[in-house]
């Protein structure tokens, strides 16, 4: 169709073009070239017009049959005669027709063919370590019905009473509807009836009656295979179900409907194939359920929607009785609106996601219209927006990593101020290192803290360096010393050093040192000291509270703690990368090195993973989950203490104090948020992708509309065909709400409602402690007090966003004013 359509309108311009010099009134013809030997001969191929259909409706063959129809169409323009033609020999919803017959399989090869792919469950999985005794036996009859019901799902067989077909379906989706659409005068009867019995005690007291709720959830299942019967019980696999607790899979009795338009008819039996409606899976509390006759059956493969929530508010009820049935009403809700998810926070939040800012107000009318039954009086937050915590480099970091090291800077302004100067572990963080110690002071780690950018941990995931990650390698290899030549050396040498890599853009990583063993360090108890070294900031009691200590305790505390200080300095220097006096070839020394080393790889490394997924779940900030940081663990001290009786081998040495794991994901925990808090502070805001039409009028307020909201436009083009601009952008999700009344109101309707989808997430480069020091930038931003803010004497994102999530979370916040001139006070009286 589309090489005749071409070759006839290219054809019919060069005869026009050659008959327009004679005469302006000259229509196109039969002869004129191209007609006959492109246009006819094109017509030939492809047509769809049925022989035994009438002589007038037959695709022409001849030159005089092509005139005829032309005659006919009185059509004079290349395009009016191509549309003639094609319309009539040609038309479109015959030719996808033909299409699809041609290309795509019969139904019967694609049972076979698509079907496993498409609709396949989940393979059965086993735990290591079942498949023995007893129970070898039980697992390979497992498998083998498992099977069997996976050949019965690919071939969707129908059940008859000879055969044993087991029954599959697919739950895909939940719908709520009204009581009137739905003919089962029983089954309203028994929920009544269920109604009148759970009628609550309040209600009792108060003389209400118990109403019946005005619509019924029901979930729309396709059977898979064999046959679905009411009032009977299947065993029903959620999404995530993977086959190793066989008997702790829920069973339910189900009554079926036979959809008919907005009517639901009770019937007895579907059979594989058909699409019906269920009651009986609302109490599961699952988007998707897979029903099986069988207790080996898997659940279907999950289709992934790819639709993330936008819009997140905090929704609780004005009275604390009605609590119970707001959690009630939110549950339906979240089964009826697959688009919805339902949270509840460990500070007792319950979290109402949608997709946008309309959504969220239509979820909310049926919530209290549809979901909840009675009338209630909620209490609906603003948007709540997701943050996250990260870092970035100092000015001096990359420069020179021994110099970096030594420096011995002034701490950060946030270290310093309440509620952040109260951060555990603080004392001991400067520069993004820190060093915590374990409960008892058995043990003490050496952490830091260094950002990780997104095409860095692309990259580590990958296991491959990846285009835009050379840089970001270059300046890893700079800030660990790994003194690496290449990029590809970089990632070679990281992989074999990291440990763990999560999804929000972290990981950790043992640093060199501690993976051959040279900062792992040991030190020998006394009976009188069986402590790593403790600073004296974080020692108990100050020196006043020592005067009258009898100086021989002194000067053995001094020795004592010279002991353990030597092996923390001599780490310190290993750590900087100078080459300490710290190893020595005594025998007895490398036993006691060699058993230090080995409880650190088989009895603590075990729990830094944890430690490393508890540390980065909330910053020290604001609580916001961390983002794009490198854990590095650059030292570890051990207290060991060595028996009277030697034999020799391990058993001559024994921790002084007992280090469980927990102990060590605790203190890792305090040594990653102290760090971080040491380091320059960064706020990630998610970005969403905004795509809309405008004109050429609208342009300029939807420019002006989205520089106001910090937005970025990706590309503008033309739309072909109309005078439209399509135009993609970016914009903090901070800054989405409200966008489209604000554009139509600003562009009076010369811009179309945006589709926003969330893109990526990305740093926001604002410093929220900086604050005006040199004269220059007194004199642009203004003093401090002047601004009534103790914080900053500018207008600062990052600081508006910190001080609103800590105020939402119930943390103390330093957005208190100052008040000029307090001792100044009010005489003037009151009049009104």
């Amino acid at each position: 169709s589309g090489s005749g359509s071409g070759s006839g309108s290219g054809s019919a311009n060069d005869g026009h073009g050659k008959k327009k010099g004679d005469t302006d009134n000259s229509k196109m013809t039969a002869s004129t070239a191209g007609m006959n030997d492109m246009v006819l001969s094109s017509l030939q191929i492809g047509a769809t017009t049925s022989p035994e259909a009438n002589a007038a409706l037959q695709c022409p063959t001849t030159e005089e049959e092509l005139q005829s129809l032309l005659n006919k169409s009185n059509a004079s323009s290349e395009d009016a005669i191509l549309r003639t033609i094609l319309r009539r020999h040609r038309p479109l919803s015959d030719a996808v027709l033909d299409s699809v017959c041609d290309v795509c399989p019969s139904p019967r090869a694609a049972s076979s063919d698509v079907r496993k792919d498409v609709l396949s469950l989940i393979e059965r999985s086993v735990p290591a370590g079942e498949e023995k005794g007893g129970e070898e036996e039980v697992e390979r009859e497992a498998k083998k019905e498992y099977e069997r019901i996976r050949s019965a799902v690919e071939q969707c067989t129908s059940s008859h009473p000879a055969s044993d077909v087991p029954t599959v379906g697919h739950c895909c989706k939940f719908i709520s509807t009204d009581r009137s659409h739905v003919n089962d005068p029983e089954l309203f009867a028994h929920l009544d009836a269920m109604a009148q019995l759970g009628q609550s005690v309040e209600d009792l007291a108060a003389g209400e009656d118990s109403p019946s709720h005005p619509s019924i959830i029901l979930g729309v299942v396709r059977v898979l295979c064999g046959t679905l019967t009411s009032h009977n019980a299947y065993y029903c696999f959620g999404p995530k179900y993977d086959g190793s607790l066989v008997e702790s899979v829920p069973k339910k009795e189900v009554r079926l409907y036979l959809l008919m338009g907005s009517s639901y008819i009770r019937v007895n039996q579907i059979p594989a194939g058909h699409i019906c409606a269920v009651f009986g899976l609302e109490e599961l509390q699952l988007k998707s359920v897979t029903l099986s006759s069988s207790k080996y059956g898997m659940p279907l493969n999950a289709f992934h929607q790819g639709i993330r929530p936008l819009v997140k508010v905090n929704v609780e009820a004005v009275s604390a009785t009605d609590t119970s049935a707001l959690e009630r009403g939110l549950a339906r809700l979240s089964l009826a609106d697959a688009a919805v998810e339902v949270t509840a926070t460990s500070k007792g939040e319950r979290i109402l996601a949608c997709l946008g800012e309309i959504h969220l107000e239509h979820s909310i009318l049926d919530l209290k219209n549809v979901y909840i039954g009675k009338d209630m009086n909620l209490r609906v937050s603003k948007p709540i927006v997701d943050f996250g915590e990260s870092t970035t480099w100092f000015d001096t970091e990359l420069e020179d990593f021994e110099q970096f090291c030594q420096q011995k800077s002034q701490p950060l302004r946030q270290t310093l101020m309440p509620p952040y100067c109260y951060e555990d572990g603080i004392g001991q963080a400067r520069n993004g290192r820190s060093r915590t110690i374990i409960s008892g002071r058995g043990a003490a780690m050496h952490v830091r803290v260094v950002p990780l950018s997104p095409a860095v941990h692309k990259a580590l995931i990958s296991k491959t360096v990846i285009d835009g990650s050379e840089d970001g390698l270059q300046e890893m290899a700079k800030a660990l010393n790994l003194k690496t030549e290449s990029a590809e050396k970089t990632m070679e040498r990281m992989m074999g050093l990291i440990s763990t890599i999560d999804s929000k853009g972290n990981a950790i990583m043992e640093s060199p040192e501690v993976s051959n063993g040279t900062c792992v360090r040991v030190i020998m108890a006394t009976k009188k000291n069986k402590e790593v070294y403790i600073p004296p900031t974080l020692q108990k009691g100050s020196k006043e509270d020592n005067v009258d200590c009898k100086e021989d305790e002194k000067i053995e505390t001094m020795e004592i703690d010279a002991l353990a200080k030597e092996v923390y300095e001599d780490i310190k220097k290993n750590i900087c990368g100078e080459k300490s006096d710290g190893s020595n070839d005594d025998e007895e020394y490398i036993r006691r090195h060699q058993y230090a080393l080995k409880v650190w790889k088989t009895d603590l490394r075990g729990s830094v993973n944890g430690g490393f997924q508890s540390g980065c779940a909330f910053g020290p900030i604001c609580e916001e989950p961390i983002r794009g940081i490198l854990v590095v663990l650059e030292g570890i001290e051990i207290a060991l203490h060595e028996r009277r009786k030697k034999s020799g081998t391990d058993d001559d040495f024994f921790l002084t104090r007992p280090a469980s794991g927990g102990m060590v994901a605790a203190a890792l925990k305090t040594g990653i948020r102290s760090a971080l808090l040491s380091r320059p502070a960064r706020l990630m805001e998610g970005h969403l992708r905004l795509t809309l039409h405008s004109s050429l009028t609208g342009l300029g307020p939807l420019y002006a509309i989205l520089s106001k909201r910090r937005g970025k436009v990706l590309s503008d083009t033309m739309v072909e065909g109309t005078d439209l601009i399509s135009i993609v952008a970016t914009i903090p999700q901070s800054e989405s709400f409200g966008l489209t009344p604000e554009l139509m109101k600003k562009s009076s309707g010369d811009v179309t409602a945006p589709e926003l989808v969330f893109s990526h997430w990305e740093m926001l480069e604002e410093d929220p402690f900086w604050i005006p020091t040199s004269l220059e930038e007194r004199e642009d931003y203004g003093e401090i007090l002047l601004s009534g803010d103790n914080s900053t004497g500018v207008l600062n994102n990052a600081l508006k966003y910190i001080r609103m999530l800590r105020d939402r979370k119930g943390l103390l916040s330093d957005s208190h004013k100052i008040v000029v001139a307090a001792e100044k006070q009010r005489t003037l009286a009151r009049k009104k």
